[in-house]
């Protein structure tokens, strides 16, 4: 398995962790989590081509869809 996709695993791993964690303790580590997928996805693109680089895209926008939800309406300035 390549370092790329062990490196993906344990952020899937991690998520899950900090989804299990009270709503108020789930900010700091999400919001590293948050930044850190594109870099990751990259990664796996680079690593194993755009198929697997859009499941991952797919993995990343089922698991963070209402962060990211609340990030668009924030920015389009309806929040």
């Amino acid at each position: 398995m390549s370092p790329s996709l062990i490196a993906a695993a344990l952020w899937a791993i991690a998520a899950t962790i900090v989804a299990l964690l009270p709503m108020r303790m789930q900010f700091p580590p999400g919001i590293l989590l948050l930044i850190s997928a594109p870099f990751l996805i990259v990664w796996i693109g680079a690593t194993h081509g755009w198929v697997w680089a859009a499941l991952g895209l797919a993995a990343f926008l089922s698991m963070f869809r209402r962060p990211l939800w609340y990030l668009a309406r924030k920015a389009v300035g309806r929040a």
